[in-house]
């Protein structure tokens, strides 16, 4: 059974007055909310893996989307995986992008680096991160993308390696 407290007035800490309640958070929407407030969350996890040689930019299959309640509103992107690369004992550079709306221009672009000292030529993995703020002045869905590319002789690599997950989190913010 649920509770419930029903008050008219509460009680100010000094006793010298009351609050009144009737009715403060009735008819509250998005639009009301003060700017910087949080208004939806969407979050998706993967378990899958991207792999590439190539040296173009090529889609990674990690994707979000969200829909805006106001052209005002703004779009906190959070991406969380691994990356990496396969090395023969020497270094790896790899460039991932994030593209709104299947764009061609990317929004931010964060670069990883992983060295083989040993040289074994084994699958080095580092956390890796985008983290961007986006005003996509729109009421409609909004998808967001990561592309990837490798810039040296191996493979870029990211998302699953022995149970890690890849966090695609968006955020619509009160503008």
């Amino acid at each position: 059974m649920a509770s419930k407290i029903k008050v008219d007035q509460i009680q100010t800490a000094d006793g010298t007055g009351t609050i009144a309640l009737q009715n403060q958070l009735s008819g509250m929407t998005s639009a009301s909310m003060p700017t910087g407030s949080v208004l939806q969350v969407v979050s998706n996890t993967q378990t899958v893996q991207f792999t590439t040689s190539s040296s173009s930019y090529t889609d990674t299959g990690f994707t979000s989307s969200i829909t805006p309640s106001s052209t005002s509103n703004k779009i906190l992107v959070l991406f969380s995986s691994v990356g990496g690369g396969v090395r023969n004992g020497s270094e790896n550079d790899n460039q991932f992008g994030l593209t709104r709306d299947n764009g061609s221009n990317f929004l931010t672009v964060k670069r990883t680096e992983e060295y083989d000292y040993g040289g074994d030529g084994s699958v080095q993995r580092v956390p890796f991160n985008i983290n961007y703020l986006d005003s996509p002045s729109s009421t409609s869905s909004v998808t967001y993308k990561v592309y990837g590319k490798c810039n040296a002789s191996t493979s870029a690599l990211m998302g699953s390696s022995n149970g890690s997950i890849t966090e695609f989190i968006l955020m619509e913010i009160a503008g």
